[in-house]
């Protein structure tokens, strides 16, 4: 190990990253949650409730009933997405059911209105079923211009997601999957070109073979990567061909079966430590740590070595401590560290942009798209080992990978509106500007408190 800290600058650092903790319940509290509906049209006089209820409101129902497209014109729906939960794998924390569960939804909403200007409502569902899952998530639809899938548990978020995909008219995205994988392949993107090395030359090491990982690597193949050089690591060990227990389960873990026939080529056997030796690159979205990657391991690894520690609310190694071991760039999950791979980072600006097409589906090209936006994005500030990617405070980025997104969509032919790439950055720009206006005014006239 390399540069060691002191015990003092230890406690110190530890203290900084249990403060939001401290303050959350407090918080909470004070709010009764984080999110409420508020209404978007005028309310002067007697004459606009008509209007807007009986008996006006009959005319945009028939209009819809002769042209169902029209709900997007004349409703919520086509700026409203669906937070949806059964709260079996919530955060880190595990199967803590969908009330435990509510507000990581709601803190879901209120990111898709302040950073994308998307109306989002969380719905919590009682069941573990996957079949009522769906269905539900399919009877809910005329309400809503798409879904965000959100902390289910592993092996049915795929079934459910691929499903929902095939039989939804509207976007049906699982953050958990998509949303991470995109941010991560931005943050790598960027990683590479601080250490100067390409991305179809590095051994890449998975810590984790949930959701997150499996869709990152997904992603991250689809850019480049070789996966042959490459290692994902489940609660097991190492996947490989020779992983008997996965194939016995082959159809349940199809996706985990899978990367056992393209990974690690040389068929290495052993846990986590044995799959970072050598490694350019270890992302870890697995169990909250720390002291699930240790520094001896980090140690290990190639020269200039990437790590990504990414899970929620603490990552499998503290950032100093992967430094200290050698680390040239470290990546956390956290806002209160430098380089947060962050889901946040992407599904706000993702469903501005399809969302504003009318997409039928988000695709991987999609994601990839907005990944290479927010990468740019970075890359034109400067990179640095502390700066690989754009912070959540840095508001542009949404109406960029919403552009991005809409061109894209536009270009495979999942879009229902046609657009150009300068108006719908303008479009996203207003929206979310919009947005930042709403709160700032609430609390300049104490309707939300700040003290």
């Amino acid at each position: 190990m390399t540069n060691p800290i002191s015990a003092a600058e230890t406690n110190e650092l530890l203290a900084h990253a249990h403060e939001a903790e401290q303050q959350a319940i407090e918080l909470h509290r004070r709010y009764h949650g984080k999110v409420e509906t508020s209404l978007r049209c005028r309310v002067t006089s007697l004459k606009d409730f008509s209007i807007w209820y009986t008996p006006g409101v009959a005319e945009p129902c028939l209009a819809i009933n002769k042209n169902p497209d029209l709900v997007y014109e004349l409703t919520h729906a086509g700026n409203t997405v669906a937070v949806i939960s059964d709260g079996t794998r919530v955060l880190g924390l595990g199967d803590i059911g969908p009330r435990a569960g509510l507000p990581v939804m709601e803190g879901k909403a209120l990111l898709y209105k302040y950073l994308g200007g998307v109306d989002a409502w969380p719905i919590m569902l009682d069941t573990k079923d996957p079949d009522k899952f769906i269905e539900t998530v399919l009877l809910l639809q005329p309400g809503f211009g798409g879904i965000n899938l959100e902390d289910i548990a592993q092996p049915k978020c795929f079934r459910i997601l691929d499903e929902l995909r095939e039989r939804a008219s509207i976007p049906v995205w699982h953050d958990d999957q998509q949303g991470t994988a995109m941010v991560t392949l931005a943050g790598l993107i960027n990683a590479l070109k601080v250490v100067g090395k390409k991305i179809e030359d590095v051994s890449i090491t998975f810590v984790g073979s949930g959701a997150s990982n499996v869709a990152g690597a997904r992603l991250v193949f689809a850019s480049g990567a070789n996966p042959a050089n490459c290692r994902m690591v489940d609660s097991k060990g190492i996947l490989g061909k020779f992983r008997k227990d996965i194939e016995a389960k082959k159809d349940e873990f199809a996706n985990k079966w899978k990367l056992c026939q393209i990974t690690n080529a040389e068929g290495r056997q052993g846990g986590i430590a044995e799959a970072m030796k050598g490694a350019d690159v270890v992302i870890a979205l697995a169990t909250p740590g720390p002291g699930i990657v240790l520094p001896e391991w980090v140690s290990t690894m190639a020269k200039d070595p990437i790590v990504f520690a990414c899970a929620n609310p603490t990552p499998e190694i503290w950032p100093w401590e992967a430094k200290a071991a050698g680390a040239a760039v470290v990546a956390t999950g956290r806002s209160d560290f430098p380089n947060q791979v962050n889901n946040s980072l992407g599904f706000p600006g993702i469903f501005r942009g399809a969302l504003d097409v009318r997409a039928k589906t988000i695709t991987d090209e999609m994601c990839i798209a907005a990944s290479r936006a927010l990468a740019g994005m970075a890359e034109e500030k400067g990179l640095t080992p502390e700066f690989i990617i754009p912070s959540m405070v840095e508001w542009e980025l949404y109406p960029r990978e919403a552009a991005a997104v809409a061109m894209k969509a536009v270009e495979q032919g999942v879009a229902r509106v046609t657009t150009t790439y300068d108006e719908e950055y303008n479009r996203a720009a207003a929206i979310i500007a919009r947005s930042h206006q709403m709160v700032e005014v609430m609390q300049r006239e104490g309707l939300v408190k700040v003290d």
